[in-house]
């Protein structure tokens, strides 16, 4: 054999040598958009030559039940996840607040969204309780050896899983039940770590601190009202009146984390934490020849994308109007991914899809502006190409992450309940003419891409070292096993403040007796 060939052999051993090949992994995924990050990993994880078994509701939206990818265990009870309600809600609430509903109609909408996601969260918990009385499904998890659980903590499920079978836990997180995941997991000083959906960033006045402390009591009312009810009977059950739910997720060996420091503000974390932000991301790939052509034909002008993801089918007929018409008196070309009914002010400039490959466009050389609804794909899609953005968020998550954005100077905002032609336009120039938006996002794309380790291969590398190892306990920090006294040592500061009285206590005492016999001593003399 040549030396060539011997060097090439080594390097390939050396890079497999440490992979815990042809390992069993069980996946208790989220359905939605959720699963396309999951998906992520899957396919990583069955190309290196794993045996993978995904767990799914019998009424699954978007995980398949047969796949090349991996083997699936069909749960005959229902996830919770429709499109068609959540599509209906999400229409409603636009239109409630485009409508100048009342505060008490669009706070019992609010309402309304803490009872769905309620519901959502007892479905899942109802669910679990059936696999675990089925002891024929225990016992075959039990006896497939598997060697990790890979679970999304937004829901908890794969979680208690994970703690009967006994085995390693790995999240793919960025939220858990009780909200963003490092509010789980690591400390969080409300005077410069902001609470999601507070709208502020890590430099806090003190009305921004007094605003972020009276939101994160809000939210613990929300915590209250949906997790503990919901998981603490459960819990309570299954493992033990001692056990709290949320030391299942705390006692997590890796938490893969959905984003980094190019899109979260800098605050304490753990070790182990693992950021992979943009681990979805990948290069461009080739346009359909059509959508080349389409491409090409902008010329110097360039391109404009635009999608409002998976839950929104069409908008308003006036606003898509609006939209429309403002898309005419661009320049650029636009790309639209749009269901509804055709606009009757579309441009010559705009192609209306019911579907686009997001990535490739985002990617290709002529694309200058992304208009999204926010949700954290699209945004990472958009730093790691370096595409600057206008926003029209509209719930869960989105009017944070483009808060952020548009903190970093690389987002025009706009309210979808008030959107119109002449803003929508406005803010697309905006964006498009002014050179600092397009700047700072490049350089945002330099950061994050900037790393010695791609993100996905980063979150495999600590998939497979949970698998190697057998769980990470060196890396968990063991502060969710003591109480609220303990962790804030107010046993310790009520010990030392008793030491101090009493301390203080004698001295006074001995003062006072020492007082009391100088003045009889003195009184003594006198007589």
């Amino acid at each position: 054999m040549s030396r060539p060939t011997l060097l090439t052999l080594a390097a390939l051993l050396s890079a497999f040598g440490g992979s815990a090949a042809g390992g069993k992994i069980l996946v208790f995924p989220i359905d939605g958009s959720h699963w396309i990050n999951m998906k992520v990993l899957i396919e990583e994880l069955h190309a290196r030559g794993h045996d993978i078994t995904v767990l799914r509701p019998s009424d699954s939206w978007y995980i398949k039940p047969e796949s090349h990818l991996y083997k699936t265990i069909t749960l005959h009870f229902s996830g919770g996840f429709d499109e068609v309600s959540f599509g209906s809600f999400v229409t409603r609430m636009l239109l409630l607040r485009r409508d100048g509903a009342s505060l008490w109609k669009r706070l019992a909408l609010e309402y309304e969204l803490v009872n769905q996601f309620y519901n959502l969260n007892q479905q899942v918990v109802e669910m679990m309780s059936n696999v675990f009385e089925d002891r024929e499904m225990m016992h075959n998890l039990r006896e497939a050896n598997y060697e990790v659980v890979l679970t999304d903590p937004a829901m908890g499920g794969g979680v208690l899983l994970a703690r009967r079978l006994g085995l390693p836990l790995v999240l793919n997180v960025r939220w858990t039940v009780q909200g963003e995941a490092h509010l789980a997991i690591a400390p969080s000083p409300l005077s410069y770590v902001p609470i999601p959906g507070v709208k502020l960033t890590d430099k806090m006045t003190f009305a921004d601190r007094l605003k972020n402390v009276m939101y994160y009591l809000f939210t613990r009312w929300q915590i209250w009202y949906v997790s503990d009810a919901t998981y603490k009977p459960f819990v309570h059950r299954y493992f033990g009146p001692d056990v709290h739910y949320m030391e299942l997720f705390q006692s997590a060996d890796i938490w893969l984390m959905r984003n980094d420091f190019t899109f979260e503000f800098p605050r304490p974390t753990m070790p182990n934490v693992v950021y992979m932000s943009g681990f979805q991301c990948k290069s461009a790939r080739p346009l359909p020849a059509e959508l080349e052509d389409f491409a090409q034909s902008s010329g110097e002008h360039g391109l404009v994308v635009m999608t409002l993801g998976t839950l929104v089918a069409d908008l308003p007929e006036d606003i898509t109007d609006g939209i429309a018409a403002a898309f005419a008196r661009l320049p650029q070309k636009v790309i639209w991914r749009h269901r509804g009914k055709r606009p009757s002010t579309l441009g010559n400039n705009t192609l209306i899809l019911d579907w686009l490959p997001q990535n490739d466009l985002l990617g290709h050389a002529k694309t200058r502006l992304f208009v999204a609804h926010g949700g954290t794909n699209g945004i990472q899609e958009a730093i790691y190409h370096g595409v600057p953005l206008v926003g029209l968020p509209l719930m869960f998550d989105q009017h944070d992450n483009f808060f952020r954005m548009e903190a970093r100077g690389v987002a025009k905002v706009l309210d979808i309940a008030t959107v119109n032609q002449e803003n929508f336009l406005e803010a697309l120039q905006a964006v498009l003419d002014q050179p600092s938006y397009g700047d700072k996002m490049r350089r945002l794309s330099a950061l994050h891409r900037d790393q010695p380790v791609p993100a996905l291969s980063r979150a495999v590398f600590w998939i497979e070292f949970v698998m190697r190892h057998k769980g990470a306990p060196h890396l968990r920090n063991e502060s969710y096993k003591m109480s609220t006294v303990q962790y804030h040592c107010l046993d310790v500061a009520a010990f030392l403040m008793a030491v101090t009285l009493t301390g203080a206590s004698i001295c006074v005492t001995a003062l006072r007796v020492l007082c009391r016999c100088l003045f009889y001593r003195s009184k003594l003399k006198k007589e």
